[in-house]
């Protein structure tokens, strides 16, 4: 049974009636990539998490969304250019995002969403595409909701959408409250401009389970999981003592571990759900001979077979040789 539905909490928040301006709600929104990760949720329709996370956004690499009025009967949704049938998945998805908002006020919208990411590809990109949606929709409605309560919304319509409204590092509290009010992102003041992140894509096809269905299965089914919070807590109280004194080794560590125990409960579910592939593994194993032949770098992955490899800017050179066609990322600028 439903404590509360994402429309209850929503609407305490906002006029009784709203009005669409005559110009378009424009926003755009870093993807993010957790180094202490989100995995498992106390609340399904309100996307609250078993446990805190830490993410470090992607900079340029994210989502640009607008909306503006429509004179259609019906709603569109516009994916990197490609309008989408009523019935999609992501289509009904922005819709009900958009539903939370409108109040039953009579108008039809347009939605235009353009990621310079793959999409669904385990790169954070329905991440920046919520966060971006919620920033839009705040200026489209003209609604002046403050960053913690859009950090809010935006989790309701995808958990890690919460992070996105932020550049740099930015934590989420798991928080406590039934209603899900404290479970919003904040970011940290701490900036590492050395910092460097590479992202190996070995596939960006959308992939064969989504993160929401991963999750779920592992909960229900990974006696593994158990441990999961434990772990993920200790990982992000080492994360904090990594970023506030530079430590690199212990934020690669952490990370690179913090990683690898979602997978290994990912792994122990039923059906297993592996989202690695063979280049995955072998990209793995090049990361751990190079490491032990003194090159210093580490990786994450999200669900899905893309690995981001974390390095300092003094080892860009070495690190871009070994993988030539990894795209590098400097959060902090350069």
């Amino acid at each position: 049974m439903l404590k509360f539905t994402k429309q209850q909490v929503v609407a305490e928040y906002l006029p009784a009636r709203v009005t669409a301006q005559s110009m378009d709600g424009f926003s755009f929104a870093p993807s993010n990539i957790a180094l202490c990760k989100y995995w498992g949720k106390r609340d399904a329709e309100l996307n609250l998490p078993i446990n805190s996370s830490l993410s470090v956004s992607l900079a340029h690499l994210g989502s640009k969304t607008r909306i503006l009025l429509a004179d259609t009967e019906q709603d569109q949704v516009v994916l990197n250019d490609e309008l989408l049938a009523a019935d999609n998945s992501f289509a009904v998805k922005v819709i009900a995002f958009i539903d939370m908002f409108r109040r039953g006020a009579d108008h039809k919208v347009r939605v235009e969403t353009v990621n310079n990411i793959p999409t669904a590809a385990g790169l954070a990109s329905s991440a920046s595409g919520f966060a971006a949606l919620m920033q839009a929709v705040n200026e489209f409605y003209s609604l002046e909701l403050d960053f913690s309560l859009q950090s809010a919304f935006a989790r309701m319509g995808s958990g890690s959408a919460s992070r996105s409204l932020f550049n740099g590092f930015v934590e989420w509290n798991m928080g406590q409250r039934e209603d899900g009010m404290d479970s919003v992102a904040t970011p940290l003041a701490t900036t590492w401009p050395d910092l460097r992140i590479g992202l190996i894509k070995v596939s960006t096809a959308q992939k064969p389970v989504d993160s929401r269905s991963g999750m779920n299965r592992t909960v229900a089914t990974a006696h593994l999981y158990q441990s999961w919070p434990m772990q993920a807590a200790a990982d992000l109280s080492q994360l904090h003592a990594a970023i506030e004194n530079h430590d690199f080794e212990l934020l690669g560590q952490t990370a690179e571990q913090n990683a690898l125990s979602m997978h290994a409960t990912m792994i122990a579910s039923w059906p297993p759900l592996l989202y690695w592939q063979a280049d995955s593994v072998t990209a793995m194993h090049k990361i751990w001979q190079l490491r032990a032949e003194g090159l210093n770098l580490y990786f994450t992955m999200d669900a899905g077979p893309n690995l981001k490899v974390l390095f300092s800017a003094a080892d860009e050179a070495a690190v871009c040789g070994q993988f030539p066609d990894m795209q590098v990322i400097a959060p902090f600028g350069h």
